[in-house]
């Protein structure tokens, strides 16, 4: 892949950045070593290697759902601006 000036320049704007030249020429430097590295891995001979989704085997650490008390609605609906029905009432934002 190329990285061009034009390319750093419709990075920027699709990202909505307003870069300056000087960062428009460092992130054109920093994009061009990382495409490198890229390409560098791609020519890597991997026939014959096993698949491997992790060097590391690990696992999820995740609590034991508890049931706890929590707000009833008529507490969670005291703080709404507008309410209708038992719920809250907000703007229409889809016509």
């Amino acid at each position: 892949m190329e990285i061009t000036p034009e390319l750093i320049k419709n990075l920027g704007k699709l990202s909505r950045l307003a870069l300056t030249p000087e960062e428009e020429a460092k992130l054109e430097g920093e994009l061009r070593s990382v495409v490198a590295f890229f390409e560098k891995l791609g020519d890597l001979d991997t026939e014959g290697l096993s698949e491997m989704a992790r060097p590391v085997e690990i696992t999820n650490r995740l609590r034991p759902d508890e049931t706890r008390p929590s707000l009833s609605q008529q507490e969670a609906l005291s703080v709404a601006i507008e309410q209708e029905d038992g719920q809250f009432k907000v703007p229409r934002v889809i016509e």
